[in-house]
């Protein structure tokens, strides 16, 4: 057979400041519904299928300032992180730039390919995409893809489709 690994599925880690919607994204996921969240202690865990050929496991680690220390813990067999921002949050966004740079600078997520969600677009005054990401200074990340959405987890928007996309990076060879 040669599988060996046919019931492990790609492990994607969501990250991101506390508030910033990780657990509302990954409740809305698993279950289609908004759930009230509080902090993450820890970590959340939860199996999303894509489609009859397509599971990821998805990681929803907490992010408040003490737990953010302990992120590099859960980098382990990680094939794709998803960094979540709250695009309505302009206060917020260098401390969102420092932590993603900390993360990405892991010896473990070296090649590892990157999604930002730019979330709470139904929001008002929220940042678009190209402001996030000139905010996070995305495009300086030269030696990864990376791609970054914009979705609403309250909504239910652009969620589906952002993990069809880390699906496609994470299968995709890195050049």
């Amino acid at each position: 057979m040669g599988q060996g690994h046919s019931t492990s599925y790609p492990q994607v880690i969501l990250m991101g400041l506390d508030s910033a919607g990780k657990s509302t994204i990954l409740a809305r996921l698993l279950t289609g519904q908004v759930m009230e969240t509080s902090p993450t202690i820890g970590f959340n865990v939860g199996m999303l299928d894509l489609d009859k050929k397509t599971s990821l496991t998805l990681w929803d680690v907490g992010g408040q300032k003490h737990m953010r220390p302990k992120w590099r813990l859960y980098l382990d067999d990680c094939e794709a992180l998803v960094f979540v921002v709250d695009s309505s949050d302009q206060s917020r966004m260098a401390e969102a730039k420092a932590a993603l740079k900390k993360i990405l600078g892991e010896e473990k997520l070296q090649g590892v390919p990157l999604m930002v969600l730019a979330n709470k677009k139904d929001l008002p005054n929220c940042m678009n995409i190209r402001e996030v990401s000139n905010q996070l200074e995305l495009p300086s990340y030269t030696d990864r893809h990376w791609e970054i959405q914009a979705c609403s987890a309250v909504k239910g928007l652009g969620l589906q489709q952002a993990f069809i996309s880390v699906s496609k990076m994470i299968k995709k060879p890195i050049i």
